[in-house]
């Protein structure tokens, strides 16, 4: 095991990485852009383990960070609300978030966030080394698992920041085995105010807006397509809404 991922198990050290990152990263939430939180109500009373946060995504860090902030102002009874973030004294941590392999060894940023909860796998296509596989490797799997055992967990079904591309069947095939309580996310605004890594402002005084949906109501049993297809539909990156016309505008943007 690694240095980083014996880091990752304690939560002195977790607490601290979530102090750190969450003060640093509060202003541009809340002060140069305002985030607007909607459906909080659907996870005050989660359990602690088997959650699946299943999103879209428009930046590398700004999404997770922001749920993480969300995750914690719940924690003590903000809901819908951020407020002054006092939360970061004894922040949530039961969470871990999956990411790309290579995007989190990129910088020593992105290795401190790695101590924050990510789940590192690989990427499904790597441009640079022109290889392509087919899903998860069963290992990024057996990890995304044991985190579901004790955690929630955030995924971003896509694996891109493009908008409304096709979702990987791993994500479908996750639920499938472990059956979790799965909690759709949409999240909008965030590809306008930050860059695609999410570290800086592109623009000032955007609305960012994340909204929780209800639980799914999920066949386990269903094939690993239709439950795909259903989560896409959750996080309003399917085709019909490709299709709606201010939605796509908002989200054309997203490179």
């Amino acid at each position: 095991m690694s240095l980083r991922e014996r880091l990752k198990s304690f939560k002195l050290v977790r607490k601290l990485v979530y102090a750190i990152v969450g003060l640093a990263s509060y202003p541009g939430l809340m002060i140069v852009n305002k985030l607007k939180i909607t459906g909080g109500e659907h996870l005050k009373d989660l359990p602690k383990q088997n959650v699946l946060f299943v999103s879209n995504h428009q930046t590398y860090f700004a999404d997770v960070i922001t749920f993480l902030h969300i995750f914690c102002a719940v924690k003590w009874g903000k809901i819908n609300r951020l407020g002054i973030p006092y939360y970061l004294l004894n922040p949530f941590t039961r969470v871990n978030y999956v990411a790309a392999e290579q995007t989190m060894n990129g910088s020593w940023l992105s290795k401190l966030f790695t101590l924050a909860g990510a789940l590192t796998v690989k990427r499904t296509w790597n441009a640079e080394a022109k290889e392509s596989r087919k899903g998860l490797d069963p290992s990024d799997t057996r990890k995304i698992t044991r985190a579901l055992d004790k955690n929630w967990v955030i995924t971003f079904p896509q694996g891109t920041t493009k908008p409304f591309a096709p979702g990987r069947k791993g994500t479908a095939l996750i639920i499938k085995q472990n059956k979790p309580i799965v909690i759709p996310v949409v999240i909008n605004g965030f590809w306008r105010a930050f860059n695609k890594k999410g570290l800086k402002f592109k623009k000032k005084g955007v609305l960012l807006s994340v909204r929780f949906k209800a639980p799914l109501v999920i066949d386990y049993e269903a094939r690993s397509e239709d439950i795909l297809a259903q989560l896409m539909d959750a996080i309003e990156q399917s085709k019909t809404y490709m299709l709606k016309g201010r939605h796509h505008q908002l989200s054309a943007g997203v490179s």
